[in-house]
C-alpha cells in the first residue's frame, strides 16, 4: 500500500548545504509504488539536493530469460524512469536523481557473475556504480528486521568469494545489507579484497528487536567494537541512516515523528557520533533511505536531525558527510 506523507512543517536547518543522497529507492509492484514524482515531492523541502544514488530493491526485474540476468531489468528501468540522471552534481534542481544506480547481481555465481555485472554496466548508461548483495541473516524469526533472511556465513562462501572478485576488475563498489551481529563477516571480506570499495549500509543494522530488545547498551558497546574493526580497513565506508527501520527498535510512529528532527537527534546521537568518529567524515557519508524510513519521519526531518548530530562539526568536515563522501565513493 501507499506511504501516507506526514503533514510536518520543520523547514530546513541549513538550505545552503549541498546534499547528495547516496541511499534511496524506486519501485512499482503489487504493494505500491514509489516513482520519481513522490521522491521530489518529499525532496522539495528546502534542502539543496544535488544528486541521489538509487540502490536495488527488487523492483523491475526482467520476467523471462537467464534467471541470473534479470535483476538487470531494474538497472535499465531507472534509468528509463530518471532520464535527467546522469551528470555532474553540480546541476541546477531538481536534483539528478540515480546519478549513480547500485543494482543486483547473484555474487554466488562465481566468476560467472561477470556476464551480469557487464549487462548492469551496458544497461546502466554510465551510471551503473556498484553491486548490492544483501546477506541480513539471523536464525531467531524474532531478530529478523528485514524483508529477506540469508543463509549465515555467505560472505565466507568460496563461491560469494569467487563473484565479489569481479567486482573490482570491472571498477564496481560493493553495498552491504546486513545486521550488526555480523559486521565481523563484512571485516574478513574487505580485508580480504582491499582494492573494493565496501559501503556498509545503515550503520551495520543495530538490532533493538527480539532477544535484543531492552538491551541497547549491550548490543552498542558491541556494535562499536565491531565497527573499530572495520573502520581500520581503507577501503570500508558507511553509510549513516535507516534508524527509522523497525529493527532499530526506536518505536518510531507518526506522532513521534510530529515532535521533529529534535528528538531523532537526540536518539540517533550516539550512533553517528560513533561512526563519524570511527570511520572519519572523509568516509562517511549520510543517507535518507526514503521511502523506506518515511513510516518514520519526513524527508527534511532526518536531514535535519544529521544537522543537529554534527552543528559543531566544521565546514568541511560537513562538505565530505552530506555530499562529497557520496560523490566521491559513487563517482559522480
Amino acid at each position: 500500500m501507499p506511504i501516507a506523507p506526514l503533514h510536518d512543517p520543520e523547514p530546513p536547518l541549513d538550505p545552503e548545504l549541498p546534499i547528495i543522497d547516496p541511499h534511496h529507492h524506486f519501485w512499482a509492484n503489487a504493494h505500491g509504488s514509489y516513482l520519481p514524482a513522490d521522491f521530489l515531492a518529499d525532496a522539495a523541502s528546502g534542502h539543496d539536493i544535488r544528486a541521489t544514488i538509487h540502490i536495488e530493491c527488487r523492483s523491475a526485474y526482467r520476467e523471462d530469460g537467464p534467471e541470473a540476468l534479470r535483476p538487470v531489468g531494474e538497472t535499465a528501468w531507472i534509468v528509463g524512469l530518471t532520464p535527467h540522471g546522469d551528470g555532474g552534481p553540480g546541476g541546477p534542481a531538481p536534483p539528478r536523481l540515480a546519478a549513480g544506480i547500485v543494482g543486483h547481481a547473484d555474487l554466488m555465481l562465481g566468476d560467472a557473475v561477470s556476464a551480469v555485472l557487464e549487462a548492469h554496466i551496458t544497461a546502466g548508461a554510465g551510471r551503473f556504480r556498484g553491486i548490492r548483495y544483501s546477506t541480513v541473516s539471523h536464525r531467531d524469526p524474532a531478530a529478523q528486521g528485514a524483508m529477506i533472511n540469508r543463509p549465515p556465513g555467505l560472505m565466507a562462501e568460496p563461491a560469494f568469494r569467487a563473484g565479489f572478485a569481479r567486482l573490482a576488475p570491472h571498477g564496481l563498489s560493493f553495498d552491504a545489507w546486513l545486521y550488526h551481529t555480523q559486521i565481523g563477516e563484512l571485516t574478513a571480506l574487505a580485508r580480504a579484497f582491499p582494492q573494493t570499495i565496501v559501503v556498509l549500509d545503515h550503520l551495520g543494522g543495530v538490532l533493538g528487536i527480539g532477544p535484543y530488545a531492552g538491551r541497547r547498551d549491550e548490543v552498542f558497546a558491541r556494535w562499536a567494537a565491531d565497527l573499530a574493526e572495520l573502520a581500520r580497513a581503507p577501503n570500508a565506508r558507511i553509510k549513516i541512516g535507516g534508524l527509522g527501520m523497525r529493527l532499530w527498535g526506536f518505536s518510531y510512529d507518526a506522532a513521534t515523528a510530529m515532535r521533529g528532527s529534535q528528538v531523532l537527534a537526540a536518539a540517533w546521537r550516539p550512533y553517528v557520533e560513533t561512526a563519524i568518529e570511527l570511520f572519519g567524515p572523509k568516509r562517511a557519508m549520510f543517507e535518507s533511505n526514503f521511502p523506506v524510513d518515511k513510516v518514520a519521519y519526513r524527508y527534511t526531518v532526518g536531514w535535519n536531525a544529521f544537522s543537529r548530530i554534527c552543528a559543531a562539526a566544521s565546514a568541511d568536515e560537513r562538505a565530505w558527510l552530506f555530499s562529497q563522501t557520496a560523490q566521491q565513493t559513487y563517482r559522480i
